[in-house]
């Protein structure tokens, strides 16, 4: 019956959320008709083992949400995602309008602006490239996803996405893990989705398909992305922004000049790799070993550390050089930080599902037949968070949900086996970008939106783009991570 339960409000869980219905209340019911069914206590597991799971959560990845939110709504009403944008626009033209769009979203998700701030402004400029090179408008989606929410969110080494941090505290790792295999494992995303973009539109070409005439102009797609209630609630458990305030806050009628713009990205990167490599490991950090400081270490704080200064001081700059293009910088910054509480708080309840579910007598079936699988434990753990994050249609939720069920046995197995903790990061984080792309997930769903596009139009060549090149790199960093190790 234990096992049972666990499926029965997998499926209520998948159900509902499918429809749009907030993950507040779901994840508790689905918990709560896990417990049931094992005969647990209810309400002992809803504010012990739930709630106490939820807010460990909220507390070791707000400051990444928060800080995170507020940076890509101060980027984007300062208009320096627009200037990016524009730059591409005109340096690679409608003639490469896919590559001008991928890179033009590579660039600001790596350099820490949300996904959700970058699909409305990649989307208006991918329109007008598209028709200007009379490329299917139906590839789009595609493109905005290459960019976006493949290598720079999974792969590239230092990259500051949640996905990317939320493995650090399991593993005492940094946000550059395993960075020879992550260049490798972006490299393979990357290549395929272009070859495949290439081909896709090659095949239009030859059958005489170009830009669809619009069924609504992307003025008109914009808000009803953002308003939608049914878009919002899947979208705030897929990423860390909220959609609704994406109108809120007073855009700069003019953008920054080109290297303006980018410096508050290079200032993320940067300040991430130097707090990583330099600046923590030569600090003496003995004191968070004391009650005071919740008996840690720097390995498992460290991370989050590096990440939330270095979107801080990118936010100092940022505002010191944008302050006169920000015309209602309170509104723009209440915005920004508004925009971080859905999102914690809907994967917070997702990491609470997972915490009761992993509390249930009859989860140690699902553990051993996860770590039964074969291949070895990379493997294992792969498959474990592609299908939670499946699941959840969350890549964060998912990963956070197998990595605290699991993580505490692939750390055992690491010190058993010598594997590495830092192959292990990166092959979770791959994994967790990989089937939460399913037709539901709230990243889909906006881009389409945003896109004026359809599931029928457009899903299959997103699916190629964001899964097959990502399973393709996985599989990749896999093998090479057995046979080398971690490099």
């Amino acid at each position: 019956m234990g096992l049972l339960g666990i499926l029965a409000g997998l499926a209520f869980l998948m159900i509902w959320a499918f429809r749009g219905w907030t993950i507040l209340l779901l994840a508790p019911g689905a918990a709560l008709i896990a417990a049931a069914f094992a005969g647990e206590p209810l309400l002992a597991h809803w504010t012990q083992t739930f709630m106490s799971a939820a807010a460990g959560f909220v507390a070791q990845f707000f400051p990444i949400f928060l800080l995170g939110a507020l940076f890509g709504k101060l980027m984007d009403d300062s208009g320096s995602v627009r200037t990016i944008a524009d730059f591409m626009t005109q340096k690679l033209g409608p003639s490469r309008a896919a590559l001008a769009v991928v890179l033009a979203g590579a660039l600001v998700t790596y350099g820490g602006v949300s996904l959700f701030v970058a699909f409305f402004v990649l989307a208006p400029m991918g329109l007008a490239l598209f028709k200007a090179g009379n490329v299917p408008r139906r590839l789009l989606p595609a493109a905005i996803a290459l960019g976006t929410s493949t290598f720079t969110m999974s792969a590239l080494p230092g990259t500051p996405a949640i996905q990317n941090a939320i493995p650090m505290p399991f593993f005492g790792t940094t946000p550059f893990a395993a960075p020879g295999l992550g260049i490798i494992a972006a490299i393979v995303m990357m290549a395929f989705g272009m070859w495949w973009l290439g081909v896709a539109q090659g095949r239009a070409r030859r059958a005489g398909e170009g830009f669809e005439p619009e069924s609504h102009h992307a003025g008109e797609a914009l808000p009803m992305a953002s308003d939608d209630l049914t878009v919002r609630e899947l979208a705030t458990t897929a990423r860390e922004f909220d959609p609704a305030e994406i109108d809120h806050g007073s855009r700069a009628v003019e953008g920054p000049p080109i290297a303006i713009a980018v410096l508050p990205l290079a200032v993320v990167v940067c300040a991430n790799f130097l707090m990583t490599q330099f600046v923590l490991p030569n600090l003496d950090t003995t004191f968070l070993s004391l009650p005071r400081w919740g008996q840690t270490s720097i390995s498992s704080v460290g991370g989050i550390w590096s990440v939330s200064v270095a979107l801080f001081l990118a936010i100092v700059v940022l505002v010191a050089l944008n302050y006169k293009r920000l015309p209602a910088i309170r509104d723009t910054v209440d915005a920004g930080a508004n925009a971080s509480v859905l999102p914690v708080l809907s994967v917070a309840s997702l990491v609470g599902f997972g915490a009761v579910v992993a509390a249930l007598p009859a989860f140690e079936m699902v553990r051993d037949w996860v770590l039964g699988i074969g291949g070895g434990p990379l493997v294992s753990l792969a498959v474990a968070t592609n299908i939670l994050a499946a699941l959840t249609g969350s890549a964060s939720g998912g990963m956070t949900i197998a990595l605290d069920a699991l993580g505490p046995t692939f750390m055992q197995i690491s010190q058993d086996t010598g594997l590495s903790p830092s192959l292990m990061h990166r092959v979770a984080v791959i994994s967790s970008g990989t089937l939460d792309s399913l037709p539901h997930n709230g990243a889909v769903v906006t881009m389409l939106a945003v896109c004026g596009c359809t599931h029928k139009d457009s899903y299959l060549d997103l699916v190629i783009v964001a899964v097959v090149g990502a399973m393709i790199a996985l599989v990749t960093v896999i093998v090479l991570g057995t046979m080398f190790g971690s490099f």
